[in-house]
């Protein structure tokens, strides 16, 4: 007995050397003599028919474990080089293990030849040796074939090939037939097994029918298999990808015995449930047991890392992976990738991705991604192009991620250029590629392409939806936004965060406030108004249709704040004219500990230019030294507007000379101080010196030089840079430059043409330009103009009180006192209330507030005394005061 299990043993030994195929076609075998195939198989037959005779028991796992490897190995080289598999099948055909080979579900058409090789040698398909050929085509995903042996089989009383079926469904995601199998798998008296519910609950999972599950988990509970770490692993699959992660957390808690899938399984759930936290805390936990963690649970922990941009989480995490040998795998080194990427550090990012030893294209498309998320628009294009050169193909994933630098970069042509290589070289068009084409044409222009990708698109999704209305709203077509809205809510997709986001702004344009109140209702019904990006886009509509009110509502309601929303309402009071409220609301964000960033300090600075409240723009300014933020050209600007507005042009200069870089806006800020204060030959020297360094003047450049030449009476130059910007530059003249012309020629007394530039506008001048006319008629006594203008402006906006005021004033001058009578009554019908004049200064800082007629300053008697002073002091020198309209009631003002 002791010789043959040593005799047993060593043919073991000799079974495990896997032969290899030479050149000639041949097989060396125990490193003897040379053999062809047909006398290798003979050989390998000889040797399993004396591994039976020496006594091989079917407990005997090792040996059969042993030959099986073998002669797995044997055969699949053998068909590989074309061996008649039939022959093999005949000399081998009371080993299960031969057919076993092409019973895996690799190749469908090898498994086909067994089961007709099956059935040729009279073999039954319908017993045992039928399960594995169910089996195999269940693994192919060939459910015909599947159904067909599984309607002959003899052994259905058993729970083997309902789970095949069951599972094979599963695969296919016809998720409700193996719902249909179960149940009839019941209805036939066969009892389940631990193997029928990992792909039943999983049928579940695909159908988000918790109940159903919660139904399988009591049937499971009660034949105590919920334990078990498959079927565990899958019911906590179930809860925790359709939310109910206290029950995923319970039942884990429970299972004793838990291995590394069933961490993984838990940790997953935490993440697509964006509670990275959680994750992190599992992971740790995981770390003070036995169990050892594989690439997937790294992938898990990083991506957790990811989301939340907790980069000294992930760094630490790396060198973990490092420790377990687990760095180089892909989807670690991917996830590590994204890390990075996410959390700004692209050096880091782009290092691990050229120490990468094998990079496929996950690795390339995750770096591509990460340059365009941060911005980086350049190595975004850089790295596109040696993908391309490569011997990867750009998938649509490639093109997803990198079509955002596109519309950055480049123009409508580029698109084109990309969209013809992805059809050239047949990308697959999903949704996700498509809506990336649709951005970049929307934000290119090219709205009529974009409109035919989105009337072609077979599958239209919310995704899209949210595409085609921001697309829309940023090229001002709001009615359309609007139109895709209600077609969305019509077919009954539901919207989300970011559509109602994307939405909001279309109603701002049109000024439809009711329309937004009721879209605000609809949000409120979806339950995201207190969430930062509808609570910003909300805010911001408010604001811009004149309710401040309700918009600070929105932003007090909102349970998180982000530095989006602190600079939506704060930039809603500075155009609102309530700078006041919005330094207020800037103090109450540092003392909520929110980041500032560069569009917070350009909002602060431009209320601040507007107060003006030059003490705190300093301290602002301080805080951007020490704060890294001078660096922004967009702050930077804001800061020189400010120490303009303010009057301190030395400073705002010496702020203009620092910067390191310098755009239009820029230029455009420090022309505007010059010219505010009148030192026009300063606007316009640096002006010329724009011009010199290659920078274009845009329109505001222009706005602020002829509005320069305005105040200090320059008509040719004036002139000059009008025609300068209209013809040579070749920009179109706005309602502003308009307005600006009017005031020019009205400065200088030719009213006549002023009149003649107003009526040869190509669009309809607005109340300010008709004001300017107004204004500039009551300067020179030009009663017949004034009412020309009024009769327009006071249609336009009947209003607003300062016009009365002027066409009063310009009657009383004439000796019109009935026409002044006339227009007091005009205002009393229509319920008009002339504003009182209001100043304030800044002494010591502290803001003095003064109201027409005041009296209510502490100071008040001195400040009185000290004007009556001044007024002798005017009559001295020949001034007289005209009699101009008596104040009326001032007590109520709107």
């Amino acid at each position: 007995m002791e010789q043959q299990r040593q005799q047993r043993a060593h043919i073991c030994q000799c079974l495990t050397r896997i032969a290899t195929f030479r050149r000639d076609k041949t097989l060396t075998i125990f490193g003897t003599r040379r053999k062809t195939g047909f006398e290798f198989v003979q050989s390998v037959h000889a040797l399993a028919l004396s591994l039976r005779q020496l006594g091989l028991a079917p407990g005997d796992v090792v040996a059969i474990a042993a030959l099986n490897r073998f002669l797995r190995e044997c055969v699949r080289k053998i068909s590989s080089q074309h061996t008649n598999i039939s022959h093999a099948f005949l000399l081998l055909h009371q080993f299960a293990s031969i057919a076993q080979i092409f019973l895996d579900g690799s190749d469908l058409r090898k498994g086909r030849q067994v089961h007709a090789q099956v059935i040729v040698n009279g073999y039954d398909d319908t017993g045992v040796f039928g399960i594995r050929i169910l089996g195999m085509y269940v693994l192919s995903k060939s459910l015909s074939d599947a159904l067909n042996v599984f309607s002959r089989m003899e052994l259905l009383c058993h729970a083997s090939p309902w789970n095949w079926m069951i599972r094979g469904f599963t695969i296919m995601c016809c998720f409700e037939f193996a719902l249909l199998f179960y149940f009839k798998m019941l209805g036939c008296g066969v009892h389940p097994d631990k193997y029928t519910f990992p792909y039943l609950i999983k049928a579940c999972s695909g159908l988000s029918s918790v109940g159903l599950g919660r139904s399988i988990h009591e049937k499971v509970h009660s034949m105590g298999l919920d334990m078990d770490a498959f079927v565990g692993s899958a019911l906590i699959k179930l809860y925790a990808e359709n939310g109910f992660l206290v029950d995923a957390r319970s039942l884990f808690d429970k299972i004793h015995f838990k291995d590394c899938v069933l961490w993984n399984v838990m940790l997953n759930g935490y993440i697509k449930n964006w509670e990275s936290d959680e994750a992190l805390g599992m992971f740790r936990k995981m770390r003070d047991t036995a169990v050892k963690p594989n690439f997937v649970t790294f992938a898990c922990v990083l991506s957790a890392c990811a989301t939340e941009g907790i980069i000294e989480y992930g760094t630490q995490l790396h060198g973990l992976a490092v420790m377990y040998g687990l760095d180089s795998h892909s989807s670690v080194a991917n996830t590590l990738l994204s890390v990075y990427s996410k959390c700004r550090c692209l050096h880091d990012a782009r290092k691990l991705f050229d120490m990468m030893p094998q990079t496929d294209l996950v690795t390339w498309n995750g770096m591509i991604a990460g340059y365009v998320q941060n911005r980086h628009m350049d190595e975004a294009w850089d790295l596109f192009s040696e993908l391309l050169s490569s011997n990867l193909k750009p998938d649509s994933i490639t093109f997803s991620s990198f079509l955002p630098s596109v519309s950055e970069l480049a123009g409508l042509n580029q698109c084109k250029e990309i969209h013809c290589y992805v059809i050239r070289h047949g990308v697959c068009l999903d949704r996700f590629l498509e809506s990336a084409l649709l951005d970049i044409y929307l934000k290119c222009g090219g709205i009529e392409v974009a409109e035919k990708i989105f009337s072609r698109t077979m599958t239209v999704d919310v995704v899209t939806c949210t595409t085609v209305i921001s697309g829309y709203v940023l090229n001002g077509m709001h009615d359309n936004a609007l139109e895709i809205f209600r077609w969305l809510i019509g077919v009954r997709i539901r919207p989300t965060v970011l559509t109602f986001a994307s939405v909001l702004p279309a109603f701002t344009g049109l000024a439809a406030l009711k329309l937004g109140k009721e879209l605000h209702c609809c949000i409120l019904k979806n339950g995201h108004e207190k969430k930062c990006h509808v609570g910003s886009a909300l805010t911001d509509m408010y604001a811009k249709c004149g309710r401040l009110d309700i918009a600070r509502q929105v932003f007090d309601r909102l349970l998180e704040r982000d530095s989006v929303v602190w600079n939506a309402m704060i930039t809603s009071y500075c155009q609102n004219g309530k700078p006041g409220d919005a330094i207020d609301l800037f103090r109450q964000m540092g003392l909520n500990q929110t980041e500032y960033d560069c569009v917070t300090i350009s909002a602060v600075l431009s209320a601040c230019a507007n107060l003006p409240a030059l003490r705190y723009g300093k301290e602002i300014h301080g805080f951007m030294v020490k704060g890294g933020l001078r660096s922004d050209l967009f702050a930077e600007s804001a800061l020189i507007d400010m120490y303009g507005k303010c009057g301190h042009l030395v400073s705002a200069r010496r702020a203009f000379d620092l910067m390191k870089g310098k755009n239009e806006v820029s230029w455009n800020s420090m022309i505007a101080a010059y010219g505010t204060h009148g030192h026009i030959n300063e606007a316009l020297s640096l002006f010329h010196e724009m011009l010199e360094n290659q920078i274009l003047p845009d329109h505001v450049t222009f706005l602020a030089i002829i509005s320069a030449c305005s105040h200090v009476g320059l008509l040719d130059k004036g002139l000059h840079y009008f025609r300068f910007m209209t013809q040579e530059c070749g920009i179109i003249a706005r309602m502003e430059h308009y307005a600006c012309m009017v005031d020019l020629l009205g400065r200088a007394g030719r009213l006549n043409d002023a009149l003649s530039i107003i009526r040869g506008m190509p669009f309809d001048p607005d109340p300010g330009i008709w004001g300017a006319l107004l204004g500039a008629s009551r300067m020179h006594g030009d009663v017949e103009i004034a009412e020309i203008a009024s009769h327009y402006v006071l249609k336009l906006d009947p209003q607003n009180s300062g016009y009365y005021t002027l066409l009063s004033n310009a009657r009383a001058d004439a000796g019109h006192w009935d026409g002044v009578a006339k227009i007091r009554s005009l205002m009393k019908e229509r319920g008009v209330q002339k504003l009182p004049g209001c100043s304030w200064i800044e002494v010591n800082g502290t803001t003095n507030v003064f109201a027409a007629a005041d009296v209510g300053h502490p100071q008040a008697t001195e400040i009185y005394h000290l004007l009556k002073m001044l007024l002798l002091e005017l009559r001295k020198e020949g001034y007289a005061p005209r009699p101009y309209l008596p104040p009326y009631c001032q007590t109520e003002v709107r």
